[in-house]
C-alpha cells in the first residue's frame, strides 16, 4: 500500500475519505486547495464571505438530529488534518455519488440528495431550526479574483444553474429545503483587480454556470439512478457541448 499523502487540491479528482459514528463508515469529500481563497458560503460552518482554507462534503447519517452542525464539522475536519478556518457542508445523500464538471477553468462539484424536494415559493409554512439533511451541495472554484458583489452574484449564478440542471433533468422542484452553495475564487493581487461581475452572461459567470449546470446533473442522476432523469438538454439546456464532466 502507497504512503505518498492523499492529494486534496484537485477539485475535480477529491479522494473519498471516511469516518465512523455510531458503528456506520461515512463518506466525506475534503477540498484543500493549497492557499487560501475569497469563499462565499451558506453554509452551516464557515458561511458568509472571507478567506478560507478547505470546503468539507460530509455525508451524515438520515435522521440527523444535532443542533450543532458547525461543531461537528469542524471536528470531523480537524480529525482529517485540514489547516485552519475552512466552509463545512453535509448532507444525508451519498456523497459518493457526486458530480464534477469544468469549463474555462471554472470547476464545480455537487452531490444531490432529492428525497425531499420542492419550490422555493411553496404555501407550506416555514419551520424554525435546522431541516433533516438531503441536499444539493455545490461547491465552485473560479481561477480569479471576484469583487463582494460578484461572489454574491456568483452564487445567484449557480443557483440559477442548479435549477435549470433539475429542470432538465425532468424534477419538478426548484431544490431542496437544505441546498448549500459554496464559490471559492482567488484573492486580489497587485495588478490582478477583483472581477466586478458574475452574472450569468459575463464571462466568468458564464463558465459557472454551464460547469454547475453539468455537475448538478451528474449529481442528480447518479443519486435517481438510470432512467429517472431525462438527458442533458431535454427540456431546452443551453449547454452546447462546451462543458466537460469527470
Amino acid at each position: 500500500m502507497s504512503n505518498a499523502p492523499l492529494d486534496l487540491s484537485a477539485l475535480e479528482r477529491l479522494p473519498l475519505l471516511s469516518r465512523v459514528e455510531d458503528g456506520r463508515v461515512l463518506p466525506m469529500l475534503l477540498w484543500v486547495p493549497g492557499r487560501s481563497r475569497r469563499m462565499i458560503s451558506s453554509a452551516p460552518l464557515g458561511g458568509g464571505i472571507g478567506e478560507r482554507r478547505w470546503v468539507l462534503n460530509a455525508q451524515v447519517a438520515h435522521g440527523y438530529r444535532r443542533m450543532d452542525p458547525d461543531v461537528h464539522l469542524a471536528g470531523l475536519a480537524a480529525r482529517a488534518g485540514a489547516p485552519g478556518s475552512g466552509v463545512g457542508l453535509m448532507t444525508a445523500a451519498p456523497v459518493a455519488d457526486h458530480g464534477v464538471a469544468s469549463d474555462g477553468g471554472v470547476r464545480a462539484l455537487a452531490s444531490a440528495g432529492l428525497g425531499v424536494r420542492g419550490w422555493a415559493a411553496d404555501t407550506a409554512p416555514g419551520v424554525p431550526g435546522p431541516r433533516p439533511a438531503g441536499t444539493i451541495n455545490i461547491v465552485v472554484s473560479v481561477p480569479v479574483a471576484l469583487s463582494d458583489a460578484a461572489l454574491v452574484n456568483a452564487v445567484a449564478t449557480a443557483t440559477e444553474a442548479k435549477v435549470q440542471a433539475l429542470r432538465d433533468g425532468g424534477v419538478d422542484a426548484s431544490g431542496t429545503p437544505t441546498d448549500a452553495v459554496c464559490v471559492a475564487a482567488l484573492r486580489p493581487s497587485d495588478g490582478h483587480p477583483a472581477e466586478p461581475f458574475a452574472g450569468p452572461r459575463s464571462v466568468w459567470g458564464a463558465r459557472l454556470a454551464r460547469a454547475v449546470h453539468a455537475a448538478t446533473h451528474q449529481a442528480c442522476l447518479r443519486s435517481e439512478g438510470p432512467g429517472r432523469l431525462l438527458a442533458p438538454g431535454g427540456t431546452g439546456s443551453r449547454s452546447g457541448g462546451r462543458v466537460s464532466g469527470g
